[in-house]
C-alpha cells in the first residue's frame, strides 16, 4: 500500500506522498487550475498515481470550527466522488480544520519568506493531511 495525500483549493491541489514504508509523509508539488475546473488536475494526478504505485488517496476535509460542513467541505465530497469514479481507489476523508495555517506555521518556521508561502503551502498542507491519516491509523492498530 501507498498512499497520496491531497488539500483541494478553488485553484489548486496540493499533493504529498509517504515513502514506501508509509511512515512519513513529505510535500511532493502543487498542481493549479482554473477556478473550481476539479477536473483539470486528473491527468497530472493519474501520473503521479500510476508512477508510485498508489493504493489509496487522502483528501482533506475542511470542517467548519463548530463542526459544520460549509462550501469548502461540500466541494470536497463532490471531488472525492470525482476521485473515486476516475481512479476507482478507496478516498478517505481527513478533517483538516487549521491544516493550512499550520502549514503557514511551518514555512515560516523553516525560514521561507512569506511570497514563498503560496508556492508550498498546499503541498505542505496536504503532507500534514496525511500525516493526520497515518497517526490515525497508527493508533487504530494500538
Amino acid at each position: 500500500m501507498r498512499y497520496l495525500g491531497l488539500d483541494l483549493g478553488t485553484k489548486t491541489l496540493g499533493v504529498a506522498i509517504t515513502d514506501k514504508s508509509n511512515i512519513l509523509a513529505s510535500p511532493l508539488k502543487t498542481i493549479r487550475f482554473n477556478f473550481e475546473d476539479y477536473f483539470a488536475p486528473l491527468k497530472e494526478l493519474k501520473e503521479i498515481i500510476d508512477a508510485n504505485k498508489i493504493t489509496e488517496l487522502i483528501l482533506g476535509n475542511p470542517i467548519n470550527m463548530d463542526g459544520t460542513r460549509g462550501f469548502a467541505s461540500e466541494r470536497s465530497l463532490k471531488f472525492k466522488e470525482i476521485l473515486e469514479k476516475e481512479f476507482n481507489l478507496p478516498v478517505n476523508l481527513i478533517d483538516e480544520r487549521l491544516s493550512s495555517l499550520e502549514a503557514h506555521n511551518i514555512l515560516s518556521s523553516n525560514g521561507k519568506k512569506e511570497i514563498d508561502h503560496k508556492k508550498n503551502v498546499d503541498a505542505v498542507a496536504a503532507s500534514i493531511i496525511l500525516e493526520s491519516f497515518l497517526k490515525r491509523k497508527e493508533n487504530d492498530h494500538d
